[in-house]
Order: C-alpha cells, then structure tokens, then sequence
C-alpha cells in the first residue's frame, strides 16, 4: 500500500501502489517524496516519472484515512506535490485508466504529463461537498482555461482525456500515447527527450486569463445558486477558481485552502462524506467474505408483467441480461410487454437511448404463459399480488420447474421471506429483493435475508445489483424490512397531525421544505392510498392495539385512492399530477376533529419536521438493535435512495447525530406528553437512549 521505486536506464518511475486506485495514503504519500529523493541523489538518473499500478493513475485520496489523522500527517499531498515541483530532476506524470481528484492534482504538480487515451479525469471533490484542496482550483484553469475547468472542478463529473486533448491550447496534457500499452515506452521516451531542458516547466507559472472573466464569473454564480440551493460547495467552487483569474499563484492557494477548510466542516459535507461512505459499506456483509464465490446469472426470469414486474424486467434488459416474463393471461402479457415498449421509446425520443440500443434490448425479452418457460433461468422474481396465499401458489410451482441452483426471489415489500422459502424445498436459495417503484428508475434494493438464505446467495445477489446499478442494502426478516417498517410510523404520525390541527397541504410542505422530495399525503397519493389501507386492515387482526388516526380510513372509504383513481388527499386534473388542495377532504378532516373531540391547534413547521424525522430515528434504532439492519448507514442509505430523504441531510441516522442525540431524547419525551400521540411508541429505543447518555451517535 505505497509507491514501488524502479531505475530504467537512465529513468526512475515511482509507480504509485495502493490497490484498487492508487488512493494517496500516508504511506504511498512518503514513498512517492523518498523515490524522488533517491532519484534526485542518483546522478545516473536524468528524469523521473510517476504512474500507477495496476487500473489507475490515482483516484485520489485514500478513502479509508477519512476523518483520521493519516489524512493530514506529513507528508500531506500539497507537500508531496511542492516536491514534484522542487525537482531538480523533470518529473513526467505517465497517466492511464483513471486521473481523480487528487490524482490529477498530484499529474498537475509534474512539470510534464503524457497520458493513455480513454483515461477519466476529474475533480470530483464537489460530490462531497468540497472543493479540490490540492491546488486543482488553480492549476485546472491554467491549463484548460477559465470556462473547461470551472466546469469540470463545479460538476464534479468525468471527461474522457480524448476530449481534454482535443481543445485547442490546453497544455494539460504534453502527449497523448498511441493506446495504454504503450504509455510505459512512449513515456520514458518522452522522458529522455526532454531530461535536459531547463527550466523546468511549472503550471503554477502560467498565466489564467479570460476575455470577460467578471461577467462569465457572474453568469457562473447564477447558474451555480439556482441548481445548488442546498449544497455551499459549488458556490465555493466558483470562488476559488476566480481567485486563479484575478491574483498570483500563491494568493489563490491561500484562498483555496480556507475555502476548503470552511466547507470541511459544514453539516451539507458531512452528510456528502457519510453518504459516500455508507454506499460502500452498503455491499459488506459481516459474515459474508468479499470472496466468497457466486452463482453465474446468464437468465432471468420475472412472474408478473405489471408495473412492478415491466419495471424490474429492464434491469436486466438493460444490463444485456436476457428476460422471460411470465404472465397468466395474454392480455396481460401483452399490455406488460406495450409498458416496456413505451418506457425504451420515451428514452429514444429524448434521444437517450440509441434506436439499436433499445431494439437489443426488446430482443433480450421473451413473454410467456408457461412456468415450463422458466426451467433454465439463473434467477427468478416474482412480483405478483401482496398477499401471501397468492405468492404460496406461485413458489410452489418455481419449487416445481426451477433448475437445481436456481435463485428463487420474492419482489416482497412487507411480507415474511422465511415464510415464503418454506413454500419450497430449497429455502436456502429463496431471497428477497425488494425493488422500489418505479423499479427501473429507483436506485434502492433491499435485499432481504431469510435465516436459510445461502451465502453465496447473498453474494450473488449485491454483485449483480451493482451490474444493474442499484444500490443494495441487506435487510432481516420484519414486517416491512426497513423502510416501510419505518415509514409506517412516519406515516401514524403524519395522521395523527392531521388530528390535532395540521392540514395535508401545510405537513407536506413543511417536510418539503426540510428537503424531503415528497411529503406523506403526496407521496400516500402517489403509491396508492389503498396499500397503506390493506396494511391497517392486516394490523387490526394482528396488533389491535396499534393506533391510527381514522382519517386514512375515511379517506380511502370514499374511494379516493390517490392519482389513479383522480382523488386522494388532494384533486388532481385528468393527465396531470398537480396536487391540489381539496375542500372535501379539508371537511373530512375537520368533522373527524369534532367526531373525537379534539380541539385543533396551531403545529409549527419545526414541530411536523421533528415529529415525522425522529419516528424513523427511533424505529430505525429498533431496527438496529433487532439486527434487522447491520449498520446504522444502511438505514440513511435505504431512506436516501428509496424515501426520498435530503441528500444534504445524510439521511435519518446521521442527521440524528447532527442535531444530536439528547436533543432528539427530549424531544421525543415531550411528544409522549402529547395525549392525542401514541405515548408508548415515543419511549427511545434502548440504543438510542444508550448512545445519547453517552454523548455518542449511531455511527
């Protein structure tokens, strides 16, 4: 985990050395200031060049130093680059695979750079609510221009070095190598042609102009505040590159560096720095090894053509896995198959989707009455009716026809998964994969685990989650998993607003506000309000003590089932999905307060946000200390992919650290008193109770 030193002839290459990306650790950091110095001490040597092993220059910093004090021991990077500079020796930066972050900084630093074509370059330290720290603000622009960098280093998105290389006067790159082969021998030619020549060249000493620099600033400014409300990165972005515009080189370092230290400590990067490594962390499970061996999925087979089941089809469609989509009437089939048809036209009208691309994939399915269709599948899903009898039926005839090996999945989202594995004879190839709506579109996989789940299984299951760009996170078996077992008490407590004086319109806005993509009764209108309302049917024969407010009922007992049916808490308009408040339901509402004798007060905004976001802190602290979910991050990551939850925010969890423990303690005590709540639900769960007596936080 460092930097390999090598003597070629008359070059020394330091290739940097810390699988899977070269990260800049502490280690590969001192390895990369002694290599220079032993070529600097060797007069055999006449010029250095820095590469990476194995699939990349350098990505950057090493993720696993974040938040400890490796981060910034000495040598940091911008030591480690003023001692590429000082060289008395060039250094040739020889670039490939992949040049982030850090990485490209550590390439600018060099006094010349030759680089593999298709090799991803970028600053992407935006991402996580930064800035790039390392002086890429104010070499980036000196090299390709005020308006090419600021858009790289403000997007914080990956451009191929073919693109960069092509613009007229970039001096980012020196020479572009035949293919990534040969970058080695065309690198350390390139070395000895230019050993001799001094001085040596520095970015640093270029000049950074701009024809209107102040007005295309400005243009930048506006741009940036409209599309980044709720992140101050990109903002800071703007402003240290424009100190690259209007001072000298070492002014605009200082500006970089006490822009950088500021949004360090700002909450939004905090969360952007917790949600990236939460993600990662997301497809480690404890007991499972990284090497544990998985099952080859050449085949899928989903049951159901639905939404659910067109939706989960072109994930696979769309990661060139063939599909055979099962349904029980040909009327159906055909409708699922028109779906999917439509969804790949949308895309190709909007140009997203090449015609070609789109006939493939529609080449991949294959539609089918038959379960015999499905003998040859590696995996298969069903998504069919959420009731448990229907899903029996249909895992004993999977048990039936499905090969040995094959993967049985349930699309499930609340129901018992170690019961529907004892439909069959081989539970421990039964697994829950619960995709969220609209399956092709949604990031979120919850993956759920029976106890009889096989670890390869499992293993098989996060892998291709990631070939079909979902993020999974594994959940145990409960009612609901994690996210509808905490949704269900945000929901309770949406009511129970609505109860004591709250009007749909003012909870939803007031979460929006918070950041929430979508409030409760919008997003209730949205799935359906009825799914919510076979779940309290189900509850009033299994917990009869578990409390709601009645409006929901009501609600769906004048058949306003949400945007399918036109009318739900709100009224929509035919073909549009405008919410609009509704004077009936507003009347329901109101005759329900008088039914119970509750006398409506005045709830604040802050009170709705609290309530709402600390019901899922407290379940997702159940769901902790149940074993339901492994880490405190695979919850955040389960609300921010799927709920709908801020990004800026970081998710539930993490945002209870924020705020902070106590204060969420109290805050929950004083909501017990409320007599119109459920006082027993706003006990803190034992860990939360736990941690907060201890001044700690979930993570």
């Amino acid at each position: 985990m460092s930097a390999d030193y090598q003597k070629d002839g008359q070059i020394a290459v330091i290739t940097l050395n810390n699988p899977p990306v070269n990260g800049l650790g502490l280690a590969t950091r001192r390895a990369v200031v002694e290599g220079l110095n032993q070529a600097n001490a060797d007069a055999d040597i006449t010029a250095i060049i820095i590469t990476g092993a194995g699939k990349a220059f350098s990505g950057g910093a090493d993720i696993t130093e974040f938040g400890t004090e490796r981060a910034t021991q000495e040598p940091h990077l911008l030591s480690v680059i003023r001692a590429v500079e000082l060289s008395g020796k060039p250094v040739v930066a020889a670039i490939h695979s992949v040049c982030m972050g850090g990485g490209l900084e550590l390439a600018l630093g060099c006094h010349y750079r030759v680089v593999a074509p298709g090799t991803a370059v970028a600053l992407p330290e935006v991402k996580l609510g930064l800035l790039p720290g390392a002086g890429g603000t104010q070499r980036l622009p000196r090299v390709l221009g005020l308006e090419t960098a600021l858009n790289i280093i403000v997007s914080g998105e990956t451009v191929q070095s073919e693109m960069l290389a092509a613009i007229p006067g970039q001096k980012l790159f020196d020479l572009v190598a035949a293919s990534a082969e040969s970058l080695r021998e065309e690198a350390r030619a390139f070395a000895l042609k230019i050993a001799a020549q001094r001085p040596l060249p520095l970015v640093r000493d270029l000049p950074c102009k701009h024809p209107q620099a102040e007005a295309y600033l400005q243009f930048a400014r506006n741009m940036v505040k409209g599309m980044s409300k709720n992140f101050p990165a990109p903002a800071k972005c703007v402003d240290a590159v424009a100190a690259s515009v209007k001072g000298k080189f070492d002014a605009g370092m200082q500006t970089e560096r006490e822009l950088f230290t500021q949004l360090m400590f700002t909450p939004e990067s905090r969360a952007l720095r917790h949600l990236f490594m939460a993600e990662r962390a997301a497809s480690k499970i404890a007991d499972v090894p990284s090497d544990t061996p998985v099952r080859e999925i050449r085949s899928v087979g989903v049951i159901g053509a639905g939404t659910m089941g067109g939706g989960i089809a072109m994930n696979f469609l769309n990661a060139g896995i063939p599909v055979t989509i099962l349904e029980t009437k040909q009327e159906a089939l055909d409708r699922g198959q028109a779906t999917i048809r439509k969804n790949y036209e949308a895309q190709v009208k909007k140009g997203k989707l090449k015609q070609e691309k789109y006939e493939e994939r529609m080449a991949l399915l294959t539609p089918t009455l038959s379960y015999d269709d499905l003998k040859h599948a590696d995996l298969i899903i069903e998504a069919v009716f959420e009731e448990l009898g229907v899903k029996e039926a249909v895992f004993k005839q999977l048990d039936a026809v499905a090969k040995p090996g094959a993967i049985l999945a349930s699309n499930t989202s609340t129901l018992d998964v170690d019961k529907i594995a004892a439909f069959t004879q081989r539970p421990q190839d039964v697994v829950g994969m619960h995709f969220f709506s609209p399956a092709n579109v949604m990031k979120l996989l919850e993956v759920v685990r029976g106890k009889q789940t096989a670890k390869d299984v499992l293993a098989t299951v996060m892998k291709l989650a990631k070939k079909i760009k979902k993020t999974a996170v594994v959940s145990g078996v409960c009612d609901g998993f994690i996210g509808n077992r905490m949704i269900e008490q945000y929901s309770r407590q949406a009511g129970f607003l609505l109860d004591e004086g709250a009007t749909p319109q003012q909870v939803d806005k007031a979460i929006e506000k918070f950041g929430f993509a979508m409030g409760p009764f919008r997003m209730g209108d949205l799935a359906g309000n009825d799914i919510g309302w076979a779940i309290r049917k189900r509850r009033a024969v299994e917990q009869p003590g578990m409390k709601y407010s009645a409006t929901a009922d009501k609600l769906c007992e004048l058949g306003r089932y949400g945007q399918k049916t036109g009318a739900g808490w709100y009224d929509y308009e035919a073909g549009k999905r405008d919410a609009i408040p509704s004077e009936l339901v507003n009347k329901m509402i109101e005759q329900h307060r008088k039914d119970q004798g509750i006398t409506p007060r005045k709830i604040s905004d802050e009170e709705i946000v609290q309530r709402l976001v600390f019901s899922l802190v407290n379940e997702g602290a159940h769901i902790l200390e149940d074993g339901i979910a492994g880490k405190s991050g695979d919850i955040d990551m389960v609300y921010l992919t799927g709920y709908g939850f801020p990004i800026h925010r970081g998710g539930p969890m993490h945002y209870a650290g924020e705020v902070g423990l106590v204060n969420v303690v109290q805050a929950m005590n004083r909501f017990a008193q409320n007599p119109h709540d459920d006082a027993a639900f706003w006990q803190p769960a034992p860990l939360l109770a736990r941690l907060a007596a201890e001044g700690k936080s979930f993570s």
